[in-house]
């Protein structure tokens, strides 16, 4: 399962509405990231929805399992996929997002969504959060192994309140940070959050340009971003950090660099596979 991304930008009103649930959509966020969508020469394919799929045809063709997608936003909804998998004989669903840390906000709304789309029909089987996998770790490691410079781990922000709720994914983001620092042996790193979305109330911070300014301000003038919060080349990296980021730091006179998104390689795919197969060989009183 994935966020989901409009496949052009014609779709993208649409999109936004699904975003927003019924809720008023502001004119000026909607003309706002309609023109991201443009100056990013999104016109009449994402390349978003390319990564999603060939990254279900390489997990399916190494698991020997059908795979079906479902986006929370965009089509094929969630709902849609559970159907096509009931249809297709499945007595059991594993779900998997493709974000490896949980909070309530986040990854608790795709379960419900799959859950409604089973209606019972099947057993289901939900991967919570993958944010210490082995392989995933390792991945990221070897990103960052060996860089002279000042790493930035990232993720989207979500509403400060989360953590008055005792929600983990502020926490599980900085525990993959640790664990990725730690396995490629850098031990000059911090973190910091993005994406933050214009709904009035506090998000978690510090926000990257903000936290950049502070990188500046102490000295670092050379720095590598590693999102663990993100698998793919979404807006939120080919805008947020490619575009918006690096503008700051050129401002700023510091040489930023980010490393590739995992999408579709094969590395990754073996490592949902294996996430996948984990779940499935678990004993039932440890799901």
């Amino acid at each position: 399962m994935a966020y989901g991304s409009p496949d052009r930008l014609a779709d993208v009103p649409a999109d936004y509405a699904d975003i927003r649930g019924g809720r008023e959509v502001a004119p000026e966020h909607l003309e706002d990231l309609v023109d991201r969508y443009r100056r990013l020469g999104i016109e009449e394919s994402n390349p978003l929805n390319a990564i999603t799929e060939e990254t279900r045809t390489r997990l399916a063709a190494r698991l020997g399992l059908d795979v079906f997608t479902g986006m929370k936003h965009w089509t094929p909804h969630i709902d849609e996929a559970a159907g096509r998998a009931v249809a297709g004989g499945a007595d059991t669903v594993v779900g998997l997002v493709l974000a490896p840390h949980y909070s309530a906000l986040s990854i608790a709304g795709y379960r419900e969504q799959l859950e409604r789309g089973l209606a019972g029909r099947a057993r289901l089987e939900f991967v919570e959060s993958w944010h210490d996998d082995p392989g995933f770790v390792a991945l990221l490691a070897d990103r960052i192994r060996g860089t002279d410079r000042h790493v930035v781990f990232t993720a989207h922000s979500l509403p400060a309140r989360i953590l008055a709720q005792g929600d983990p994914y502020r926490d599980q983001l900085l525990e993959t940070s640790a664990l990725v620092a730690e396995a490629a042996d850098v031990s000059d790193w911090s973190f910091s959050f993005q994406s933050e979305s214009p709904t009035g109330e506090p998000w978690l911070g510090p926000d990257i340009l903000d936290h950049l300014q502070a990188l500046h301000e102490a000295g670092s003038d050379r720095v590598l971003v590693c999102p663990v919060g993100f698998v793919s080349d979404h807006l939120e990296i080919r805008w947020d950090i490619d575009t918006e980021a690096r503008e700051k730091a050129h401002e700023l006179g510091i040489d930023l660099e980010r490393i590739a998104m995992p999408n579709a390689e094969p590395r990754f795919v073996a490592v949902l596979a294996a996430i996948v197969q984990q779940r499935l060989a678990a004993p039932a009183g440890t799901r």
